[in-house]
């Protein structure tokens, strides 16, 4: 499998910076937000931005593997809002496709306890992503929805039904366990019964609970605010998150591909070390459990 860094840990590095880093933590790629105002991410729709990218990224062998936007948009009752969310997702398969993605976050719409008319708004997001699919399938991407709070996929379940429902194999899962594990949703066996024969892209990160008992709550889709928080960040191998076994069975499930370390120091900065530190030792951590889990010695592990 090929081990990528994700841009959210990069805050405080230009893009170009953040690509030498992971160059320098021995990663294999980029995942990189596709946002605008973000110092570390692209800008929605600018071409020359893209092209430099693809440049660094070819001058660095790191490449830019997938996208992360951040829209929320994609069922939203106001027919220009969602327009705007469909141009976004648009927006970024075409630059994608200029950098050489392959695969693109998608939130899974905006939901919540306090919203109303569940069955429109999974009709609207459905067909979204039905729409969008040709699109993608074009140009050689895949649309990976996350299993993630604040959206109608927080459930490995939701996940799983959308996909199967939205029927195109340019539509695939984000496997994110640790989501699933700190919204109190299904551990990792349940959560690759229900989806792990649909994943396209996997999220890879850690945490500790501060109370395992506290219910889940979020009031934004991104982020869970400081006075929200039952659980801390932790480089990956230093939490709670059994990653030898899940990617054991990950892989049993027919998947081999990317696993993007998602280091959330542009949310915790507090909870966790440096970038340059924590992307070489969330790497280091991750090759090892990969050994683990294959049953292999280091020299049989590329990398």
């Amino acid at each position: 499998m090929r081990i990528i860094g994700h841009t959210l840990g990069t805050p405080e590095q230009t893009l170009p910076e953040a690509l030498e880093l992971f160059a320098s933590a021995g990663l294999d790629g980029a995942e990189v937000i596709y946002q605008n105002g973000y110092r570390s991410g692209l800008p929605i729709g600018d071409d020359a931005a893209a092209a430099e990218a693809a440049r660094v990224a070819d001058d660095l062998g790191v490449a830019v593997v997938g996208l992360a936007p951040y829209t929320t948009g994609l069922n939203h009752e106001d027919p220009a809002q969602r327009r705007a969310a469909l141009d976004e997702l648009r927006s970024a398969i075409d630059c994608a496709h200029r950098v050489g993605a392959t695969r693109i976050r998608v939130y899974a719409g905006s939901w919540g306890a306090d919203r109303t008319d569940h069955a429109g708004h999974w009709e609207r997001l459905r067909s979204g992503l039905s729409e969008l699919a040709p699109l993608a399938a074009d140009a050689g991407v895949l649309l990976c929805v996350e299993n993630h709070f604040g959206t109608m996929t927080q459930s490995a379940k939701e996940t799983a039904r959308l996909i199967r429902e939205v029927d195109s194999p340019a539509v695939r899962v984000l496997y994110d366990q640790a989501n699933l594990t700190f919204t109190h949703d299904e551990a990792w066996p349940e959560a690759l019964r229900e989806q792990g024969d649909l994943i396209g892209h996997v999220h890879v990160k850690d945490l500790v609970f501060t109370d395992p008992n506290a219910p889940f709550v979020a009031s934004e889709t991104a982020r869970v605010k400081a006075d929200e928080r039952a659980v801390r960040s932790r480089v990956v191998g230093e939490g709670i998150v059994p990653w030898a076994d899940i990617l054991q069975a990950v892989e049993q499930h027919g998947y081999d591909d990317v696993l993007s370390l998602e280091y959330e120091y542009r949310w915790h900065p507090q909870d966790l070390p440096s970038p340059a530190e924590g992307f070489t030792r969330s790497a280091r951590a991750l090759r090892s459990l990969l050994e683990e889990a294959a049953g292999l010695s280091p020299v049989e592990v590329s990398r």
